[in-house]
């Protein structure tokens, strides 16, 4: 805010003594905004809890109960099937909960699934990155099959068309780290493909519409959209990743147990059906239950894909108002709903101290940019996170700017 104060100095003109009026500037503090998000988390991962979330109300009968003992297997095939009606997963696709989180469950599917054929791996942030790296060094895959690469910068797409149909397809869904997603529909991806794909979305599954029938292998965490608790991953697997595991068998690659999904020559439907391979935590299925539970009340997908939505139109809203804040991702199509990320007009010390302001003020927990990605912030907008929170949280990003800038 400016305030402008007068004063009075003697000129000389023709010397005649005259009085001008001298102008002022002097910058005044900006009053912080009188109200704060209920909740302050936007945390991109693990996530807010839901709306209304109370641990008190978790099922704990089984608290202190074996994850084999007939009411764990129960607990555990109730997540299975909840998640599967959820999504809308076809009848023949497979749904399991293994060890690590999505980065467990898609390091599985690649340790198992990849050298069969050329790969195409995309990538247009860090964890996606990260798969081509550990494919090239881990896996040696240039030492059995030809290893494409297809990537981008952050806040944009490399060019999908150009991946082969008869190769298998590794990529990101939603690129958490950069707030770019694919866009609807996957239309890259061929309905005739001979090869497999295999999609990262931990993200996007529960608040993107997920084209099932383009997906063959498909991972998320449930700590993501769902705002459930870390250290399990979820496995899709459709039929042909299925025929996959069953007529191929990597020479020369060992696996260590928690990778392990097949039985002599088939795959272990067990794991499938609620038999984990290792032990998970119990506190966390009944979590994701009761997770479940409440998107299935808002109307499953649907529900919380306009959840999602109708945060982002807030801060779209409030981009398009200010011109020292972007997006990442400048193309709408490709522009994420659940993790928002946003470059400012400030070097990187400043959104540094503009993160901790809003820390130190109680009214945004943990929106800093990824350490890889280029200084921005990052503001989660997924399904649990209340529309009314992130409109209070406008203003204060206006306010932290202008404290910062000055």
């Amino acid at each position: 805010m400016l305030r402008l104060t007068s004063s009075r100095f003697l000129a000389f003109a023709h010397k005649q003594p005259t009085f001008m009026p001298r102008v002022s500037v002097r910058m005044m503090s900006m009053a912080p905004p009188a109200a704060k998000p209920a909740n302050p988390e936007f945390s991109s991962g693990p996530c807010k809890k839901r709306p209304g979330y109370n641990v008190d109300a978790l099922d704990k009968r089984i608290l202190g109960r074996s994850h084999r003992s007939k009411i764990g297997k129960e607990r555990l095939a109730l997540a299975i099937d909840e998640s599967k009606r959820i999504l809308g997963l076809p009848d023949d696709y497979l749904l399991g909960i293994v060890p690590a989180s999505d980065t467990g469950a898609y390091e599985m599917a690649m340790w198992n699934m990849l050298g069969a054929r050329n790969v195409d791996i995309c990538y247009w942030e860090s964890f996606g990155k990260g798969w081509y790296g550990d494919a090239v060094s881990h896996l040696k895959l240039k030492d059995l099959v030809e290893v494409n690469e297809f990537s981008a910068d952050y806040g944009e797409l490399p060019d999908l068309s150009k991946t082969n149909p008869d190769h298998d397809i590794c990529f990101t869904f939603n690129g958490t780290t950069s707030g770019v997603r694919v866009p609807d529909g996957c239309d890259f991806i061929s309905d005739d493909r001979t090869g497999l794909t295999l999609c990262d979305a931990t993200s996007a599954c529960f608040a993107m519409d997920m084209p099932w029938e383009k997906l063959d292998v498909t991972t998320y965490s449930w700590q993501k959209v769902l705002g459930g608790e870390g250290g399990h991953g979820v496995l899709i697997l459709s039929p042909r990743a299925v025929e996959r595991l069953e007529t191929y068998v990597p020479e020369n690659r060992p696996l260590p147990k928690i990778f392990r999904m097949t039985k002599k020559g088939k795959v272990d439907t067990s794991i499938f059906k609620g038999s984990t391979i290792n032990t998970p935590s119990m506190l966390a299925v009944e979590d994701y239950i009761d997770a479940l539970q409440w998107a299935d009340s808002i109307g499953g997908v649907p529900g919380l894909k306009k959840l999602s939505l109708n945060n982002l139109a807030v801060i779209e809203k409030f981009v398009a108002e200010n011109d020292w804040i972007d997006f990442l991702a400048k193309d709408p199509a490709i522009r994420s709903s659940t993790s928002v990320c946003c470059t400012l007009d400030l070097t990187a010390e400043q959104i540094k101290a503009f993160v901790s302001l809003l820390e130190k003020e109680g009214v945004a927990l943990d929106i800093g940019g990824y350490r890889d990605a280029p200084p921005s912030i990052r503001i989660w907008c997924g399904s649990t996170v209340e529309q009314a929170d992130v409109e209070a949280l406008m203003p204060w990003l206006n306010w932290a700017y202008h404290q910062v800038k000055a």
